[in-house]
């Protein structure tokens, strides 16, 4: 799959935004962090506002072009660009990596790490972020 770094079209955004979040997930100190319930969902949620931030960003899109397309605020929007929350520094770092053509670390789920059932609800979750997120892009 092509992933523009720059891209033009919503569905090249969506690409991108989606590689960011999938990538950001996988990175071994994500994983560790996301073991615990109640930090889950924050994270989840954080990581993904943080890449479609991004990925609009990229495209040209303004910050409150891209705050009400994702439904946040303009200084939530601007704090993960400019790279003051921990979400926005990490999807950064894996942006960056990409444009360098680095491979990224990436931690799998093993023996007394996530259960599949955690890994399903996991993926279950990120889909529905997904889903909610190109609702308002769109």
């Amino acid at each position: 799959m092509q992933i523009k770094l720059n891209p033009i079209t919503k569905e090249e955004i969506h690409k991108l935004a989606n590689t960011l979040l999938i990538y950001s997930i996988l990175r071994p100190e994500i994983i560790e962090k996301i073991k615990d319930p109640q930090e889950r969902l924050t994270w989840v949620d954080s990581l993904a506002v943080a890449a479609y931030a991004i990925a609009m960003q990229k495209a040209g899109k303004t910050i409150s072009d891209i705050a009400d397309a994702i439904g946040r605020t303009e200084a939530t929007i601007r704090r993960h660009l400019s790279k003051e929350t921990e979400a926005g520094k990490i999807v950064w770092e894996t942006y960056e990596k990409l444009a360098r053509g680095e491979e990224i670390e990436l931690a799998y789920p093993v023996e007394g790490g996530i259960s599949k059932d955690k890994i399903k609800e996991i993926i279950t979750k990120l889909e529905s972020i997904v889903e909610e997120l190109k609702k308002l892009v769109e």
